[in-house]
């Protein structure tokens, strides 16, 4: 299947142009004509990932942040995306990324589906997709009311996850939870203004937290990681589903810190 092929059937799962304009999805090292019969899933394009990639002879590696964000005035190896990207080049290997598009077409309703939310709608409004309002993050009811401790393990089991840092009294009871997997920092105003008691996202800084159980509004931080590895799950899933003669490579789940406890 040529590269090509796949970039028409990842802009039907989700378009480049929903994707926040900040954002930099798509694919970033690529020949068109390249034929693709295997792909590497991870969340990041590190070097241990292109390193591992290579290792199995990989066509194409496709994460979920994109390797390149911003313009640059060259490709040096003295650089470290520099040298990702030369490496990337010399392979003859595709990358792409499928950042907040995924996120908006994809990611809000996954993890929603993690946690059973039912009754849901859009955190944060950003357009429409397939006739509906769509955007970051959801917001929803859980199956029934528990306590902030419970809902906190059950987001560590289901999203297989190390820990789960608790902004708030562990032992309030809460129904109507927000989701935003990634950093959520920007959507603690819209988590309150539609209601949620507690927000379940990742990268919450201490004031950022404190403030946010002040006003009423309990946080999960699971992790940035945490959270978004689940896109590597899915997309290995929706390959295998539509494309079954594809060699699908996943990253294995492993936070790229760890703790000293």
């Amino acid at each position: 299947m040529k590269c090509e092929q796949i970039r028409e059937i990842l802009e039907t799962l989700a378009p480049v142009a929903m994707a926040c304009e900040w954002d930099n999805p798509g694919f970033q090292v690529c020949r068109w004509e390249k034929e693709i019969n295997s792909i590497y899933l991870a969340v990041d394009a590190t070097d241990e990932v292109i390193a591992e990639a290579k290792e199995l002879k990989a066509d194409m590696i496709l994460t979920h942040h994109p390797l390149i964000f911003g313009g640059i005035k060259n490709v040096l190896t003295s650089d470290f995306i520099g040298r990702r990207i030369y490496g990337l080049a010399q392979q003859d290997m595709v990358y792409c990324a499928m950042h907040t598009n995924f996120d908006i077409c994809v990611m809000a309703d996954l993890a929603a589906d993690y946690l059973e939310l039912m009754e849901t709608e859009p955190l944060e409004v950003t357009g429409e997709w397939q006739g509906k309002s769509c955007g970051i993050g959801k917001v929803g009811m859980l199956p029934e009311e528990i306590s902030l401790g419970d809902c906190g393990r059950i987001v560590k089991s289901r999203f297989q996850t190390e820990a789960v840092k608790v902004f708030g009294d562990t032992s309030r009871m809460v129904q109507r939870a927000a989701i935003c997997p990634g950093s959520g920092k920007s959507e603690v105003d819209e988590a309150i203004a539609k209601g949620a008691q507690v927000l379940i996202t990742g990268d919450i800084d201490h004031h950022t937290g404190i403030d946010a159980a002040a006003r009423g509004l309990s946080i999960l931080d699971a992790g940035h990681y945490g959270l978004e590895h689940i896109f590597v799950t899915y997309m290995a899933e929706y390959f295998k589903e539509r494309l079954p003669e594809l060699n699908i490579y996943s990253q294995k789940l492993q936070s790229p810190f760890s703790y000293i406890v």
